[in-house]
């Protein structure tokens, strides 16, 4: 059997359980030659006779599907499927996995790096010390403000959990609510626009699809407080980017801090030359933990829909 596989973060060096597994089942395996997420004229080619794969963010698109003519699974290394076409797998038997709830930890640890990042203004500082300057800057507290949360899955709910430890208060919107996990954990249900009005910081955490694409619109995020901060360590497509730049720029919104873009990798935003942004590369899953996690349940799910 012969399986293709596409995340930067599981390669041919990779030592663990899930390798070790991973080889013992597969005959031949096929690697990602580059340090990024394929696009379709890449991954096309790395798909021939390949039965199975275990797949980052790349596009497995109908047209890629139309290609791989032997693929019977795509086991997603990670939660979202917004890069599957779901539909066009279902036409070809194609079985399509995931690997739901085992990076929470990681991406909501760091949903409070990025923004203790931007209220502290870590980034600048720790420029200006580097330069030889004492620029002591006023920064804001998390302390008792009120934390915005749109999409209370798994991560959602990491995030609200470590933001009792600030004494933050919660609010949540998600298309379908938990409510009775929001009653036991003191989390607000609202709906989105009372959640753009009242947050002081909002994180996003919703799945990419027709319905969420730009789900904060210009419109939503002119609503929001001013100096409110966003972090969307989700889909980039949640947010309207060139709105959300005007609004920066205005001093409307208070800061941005981007995971995640529109197009990655980005080449060119006007994001990038804002002070009150901060930018990581899709890095939110990256930790050892959560790649070793990632790992051997995709490789499991794999090897279980062969089964």
């Amino acid at each position: 059997m012969k399986i293709l596989v596409t995340p930067a973060s599981f390669k041919p060096t990779t030592i663990g359980p899930a390798m070790d597994k991973l080889r013992s089942f597969a005959d031949i395996l096929v690697f990602n030659p580059q340090n990024r997420p394929l696009c379709e004229d890449e991954l096309i080619p790395l798909l021939e006779d390949c039965e199975g794969c275990i797949a980052g963010l790349d596009p497995f698109t109908k047209r890629v599907f139309e290609y791989a003519e032997k693929l019977k699974v795509v086991s997603r290394y990670g939660t979202g499927v917004d890069n599957v076409d779901i539909e066009a797998a279902k036409e070809r038997g194609i079985t399509v996995c995931r690997t739901p709830g085992v990076n929470s930890q990681a991406v909501a640890e760091l949903v409070f790096g990025l923004l203790l990042s931007l209220v502290r203004k870590l980034p600048h500082l720790d420029r200006s010390t580097r330069e030889g300057k004492w620029d002591r800057s006023v920064g804001t507290e998390l302390h008792k403000k009120t934390l915005g949360i749109l999409g209370l899955g798994a991560v959602g709910k990491t995030v609200a959990q470590i933001a009792g430890g600030f004494s933050m208060k919660v609010l949540a919107c998600d298309p379908v609510m938990d409510n009775e996990y929001a009653k036991a954990h003191g989390i607000t249900p609202v709906n989105l626009d009372r959640l753009a009005r009242e947050s002081d910081f909002l994180s996003l955490h919703l799945p990419l699809k027709m319905d969420t694409r730009h789900i904060l619109s210009g419109t939503v995020m002119r609503t929001m407080k001013k100096g409110a901060i966003i972090v969307n360590t989700a889909r980039g497509g949640l947010i309207d980017e060139e709105a959300a730049c005007v609004l920066l720029k205005s001093g409307h919104l208070g800061g941005l801090a981007l995971d995640v873009y529109e197009e990655e990798p980005p080449h060119s935003t006007p994001l990038f030359v804002l002070d009150n942004v901060i930018v990581t590369p899709h890095t939110a899953a990256r930790t050892a933990e959560a790649t070793a996690a990632m790992a051997e349940q995709s490789v499991q799910n794999l090897i279980d829909a062969f089964a």
